[in-house]
């Protein structure tokens, strides 16, 4: 998912292992915002990666089991995938990084071997996103031993947001951010919104065009990030109660909410839901499109398509 603008509005880059792309309303603010976006992505990378050996979070991990003093950053940023995990009910849980290393997810992305003839590993629940114990007046964390954090479902989404949120206050423009797909809007947007084009990893086909007014827009797939294990694809969206794979009919779910965190957490936890998601969408008033793995669309909560319908977001 990226936007449609064209032209000398969009400076695009590579960071978290994802492609991080920004718009602005006014072409002058331009250079400005890529710095603000690239200092941004660049200290959350050193505070959040799982895979960087310097990072905090990678420091954390490796105390599991003892009290850790954290900077502001990182306890806000727990703070934040503990939120989701409860709105969520447990679907979108920060302690599943564990079960992403079993299955051989332990570096960036880009260096996972296509396939591995390894077996997949067995059942094994996550430690559970309430067995992150944080005091805030003394800024301190503990996680159970063995358990390997991974905000992977959050941070991006969540630093979309700010981002999104100091650009349009710092310069006075409207602004996207778009990083791999978690899409977030501040300030005032051009006229009929920001146009942001839904793309399908499975077909590398560009799917439908939504118009975005303010809010966040996330899509969350099991094609993208996937790869073989033990004869079998095996894909990154992780069931908490399994440690595996989450099993689900859904190939993509898109989802429009108030937030980019919250569409971001939305749609992770419709993947794993399979089924049921439409009904647990559609009871949260949350604007979703799922296409199944054959391509069939279902829709919530008076999805817009295109332009010339009701832009999602507003």
């Amino acid at each position: 998912m990226g936007a449609a603008s064209k032209g000398p509005l969009a400076y695009r880059t590579r960071a978290l292992g994802t492609t991080a792309e920004i718009v602005v309303s006014d072409p002058h603010a331009l250079v400005e915002a890529s710095r603000l976006l690239e200092r941004r992505l660049e200290r959350l990378d050193e505070v959040a990666s799982r895979f960087r050996v310097d990072s905090e979070l990678f420091a954390l991990c490796r105390a599991a089991g003892r009290e850790v003093r954290v900077s502001g950053e990182l306890l806000e940023l727990l703070d934040v995938a503990l939120v989701m995990a409860e709105a969520t009910d447990g679907r979108v849980d920060p302690t599943v990084g564990g079960a992403l290393c079993r299955l051989g997810y332990d570096r960036d992305f880009a260096a996972i071997l296509d396939a591995t003839a390894a077996p997949l590993p067995a059942r094994e629940a996550a430690p559970g996103w309430r067995s992150i114990e944080i005091d805030r007046d003394r800024r301190s964390v503990r996680i159970a031993p063995g358990t390997v954090v991974d905000l992977g479902a959050t941070a991006k989404a969540w630093a979309a947001d700010v981002i999104a949120g100091v650009v349009a206050t710092r310069l006075g423009v409207g602004v996207l951010v778009s990083l791999g797909g978690d899409v977030a809007v501040g300030g005032a947007p051009p006229e009929g919104g920001f146009a942001v084009a839904l793309h399908d990893a499975a077909t590398s086909v560009q799917g439908e065009t939504v118009a975005l007014l303010g809010g966040g827009l996330a899509t969350s797939g099991i094609w993208r990030r996937r790869w073989s294990r033990g004869g079998q694809f095996v894909h990154h969206i992780i069931d908490p109660e399994t440690g595996l794979p989450a099993r689900t009919p859904w190939r993509t779910v898109s989802v429009a909410a108030a937030s980019c965190l919250e569409a971001n957490a939305a749609s992770t936890a419709a993947i794993v839901l399979g089924e049921g998601a439409p009904e647990w969408l559609e009871a949260r008033g949350l604007p979703a499109r799922l296409v199944t793995e054959r391509g069939a669309v279902a829709t919530t909560a008076n999805w817009g398509t295109g332009r010339a319908s009701t832009p999602v977001g507003a």
